[in-house]
């Protein structure tokens, strides 16, 4: 207890070089553990874009692909299915929900997502969150469509504004300038790829494609009059993909390979979890890859503090063979330096850890309004815990070699002038 004090107050003696040791410490462990929050937070709201869906259907393709068009409408289908293959599965005794998709188009590179009421109803991220409005109601109409959180935002539409949508999902592609929408909602922000999108109805979708053929428009005079596009008048053939709900958890899987054995058509059945754990093994080289980062300013931190320390000897020396004289064994002089570096090492990762929740509280909503990223504040996991608890056993272990030089000084050195 001696040691400790004796310890502290040695530190105490020397304000500005322990301040600055124990600041590096700080800042390392802050950057350790808030790479590993982001990294968590970054796996949570992609694992959370979709919840409380069983299955996603679409044409037989990789499930990652599937996934990345059906979930984040990233890439382009392959193929459709038949509308007729929808409705089976739709009204099958195990379903409970159907959200069916159709993709292809889009406006100023935000992709245009044709569904049906059953989205902003059944539609749920995060768990138990579900699809809200800030302003205005679902699409009903032909030409209605309802904005994402982004789309509104940055494009800087506002409700009854009239939006023409373009063949194609990229710029560049032909205008349906023929057959303008009318913005009748505003969507909640999500932090999913939902505030990137566009929403419209499996008619709408339908009707602007209306008179053409093999992917190309009609000729100049020869489109049918928008006054005669009616829902009655549209026939929905195809769509690109649909999620689904089963009544029981036991019928998504018997329900997912009847999906992949169906004779009408090849077809394919993912469960959302399982491909999107796939889709993450992917690219976790990005997450060794933060780690490795991470682990070498740590590194670069504790070296600092021996540097700090070792360097320190010399100026120390009269105070060591001080306390030699006065009493003090050898091992108490290593004791003394080994504590002294615990000592930084344990006040630096109380800070940093102090710092990481104190700017994640702070830093949260404009994090997720910035780069739609949720990082929620929760207590430490076992791998955060594991990491500090490898910092605060190298801290002191790191100390022994400073501790180690002072204990084989001797006590004349220490006390001879040397000029």
């Amino acid at each position: 207890m001696i040691l400790l004090k004796l310890a502290y107050h040695s530190l105490l003696n020397r304000k500005f070089t322990t301040g600055l040791t124990v600041l590096s410490i700080a800042l390392s462990v802050s950057l350790l553990l808030g790479v590993e929050k982001i990294r968590l937070g970054a796996r949570d709201s992609f694992n959370n874009t979709i919840s409380q869906t069983d299955l996603i259907v679409g044409p037989r393709t990789g499930s990652i692909q599937l996934l990345l068009y059906a979930v984040f409408h990233m890439g382009e289908a392959t193929n459709n299915i038949a509308y007729d293959s929808y409705l089976h599965f739709k009204n099958h005794p195990s379903t409970e929900w159907t959200i069916p998709y159709s993709l292809g188009d889009s406006h100023r590179n935000y992709r245009v997502v044709a569904t049906d009421l059953n989205f902003y109803e059944h539609y749920h991220y995060r768990l138990n969150r579900g699809i809200e409005f800030t302003a205005g109601k679902s699409a009903d109409g032909i030409f209605d469509v309802v904005l994402g959180s982004e789309v509104a935002e940055k494009l800087h539409y506002s409700l009854g504004q009239e939006i023409t949508l373009t063949h194609g999902a990229s710029e560049g592609g032909m205008e349906h300038a023929d057959r303008p929408f009318h913005v009748v909602g505003v969507l909640k922000k999500t932090a999913t790829p939902i505030d990137r999108s566009l929403y419209i109805t499996l008619e709408g979708m339908e009707a602007i494609h209306i008179d053409w053929q093999s992917g190309a428009p009609p000729l100049p005079g020869f489109e049918t009059p928008i006054s005669r596009i009616t829902k009655d008048k549209i026939k929905i053939t195809q769509i690109t993909a649909f999620l689904l709900r089963t009544k029981s958890r036991v019928q998504a899987l018997y329900l997912q390979r009847e999906i992949d054995e169906f004779s009408g058509e090849p077809l394919l059945a993912v469960m959302p979890g399982v491909a999107l754990s796939q889709l993450w093994q992917g690219i976790s080289y990005a997450e060794d890859g933060l780690r490795l980062v991470s682990a070498f300013v740590v590194v670069s931190g504790l070296l600092g503090m021996l540097i700090a320390l070792y360097t320190s000897l010399n100026e120390r020396r009269r105070e060591m063979a001080i306390l030699r004289a006065v009493g003090a064994r050898p091992s108490h002089v290593l004791v003394l330096l080994v504590l002294e570096s615990g000592l930084i090492t344990w006040a630096g990762a109380f800070i940093g850890t102090l710092s990481v929740y104190l700017l994640l509280l702070i830093a949260q909503p404009l994090i997720e309004n910035e780069f739609g990223l949720f990082l929620p504040v929760r207590a430490l996991s076992e791998t955060e815990y594991l990491y500090l608890g490898v910092l605060m056993l190298l801290g002191p272990v790191l100390g022994l070699i400073p501790a180690w030089k002072a204990y084989r000084n001797a006590l004349a050195d220490g006390l001879t002038i040397r000029v």
